[in-house]
């Protein structure tokens, strides 16, 4: 494996924690393969790995974002994320009041939802 995929892993991994990249890992098919490599390498390994803003910043964008282009199937895995990159509950809901205003109050008020029922989630298993 490249460098960039290493980096990647490794961000990954402490980001999402291990459990969970350990689950993606076993669902892997011979299909996804080049597919995964490329977040792998893309999103972990060049993005999330640049030292240009902190993970708790890069958290909140990244929520921001998957709400306001509705992917929302993603944001609880990021809900999850911020136990490991620090960015808090009032982070998030700041983060989604941004998209309430620039993309739209339906939008955001999902993403709350998900990210409650998350939370909920996260306090139950502690």
């Amino acid at each position: 494996m490249s460098d960039r995929y290493e980096q990647g892993m490794k961000v990954r991994r402490s980001v999402l924690g291990d459990a969970h990249v350990d689950r993606a890992e076993a669902q892997k098919t011979p299909f996804d393969v080049p597919f995964q490599d490329m977040i792998t390498e893309g999103a972990w390994g060049t993005v999330w790995a640049s030292d240009g803003i902190s993970k708790r910043e890069r958290s909140m964008i990244t929520l921001a974002l998957l709400a306001a282009t509705g992917n929302f199937e993603e944001i609880p895995m990021h809900i999850r994320a911020t136990a490991r990159t620090g960015a808090s509950k009032q982070d998030v809901l700041e983060a989604f009041q941004h998209v309430a205003i620039y993309a739209g109050v339906p939008r955001a008020n999902h993403a709350l939802k998900l990210a409650k029922a998350t939370y909920a989630e996260m306090e139950n298993d502690a």
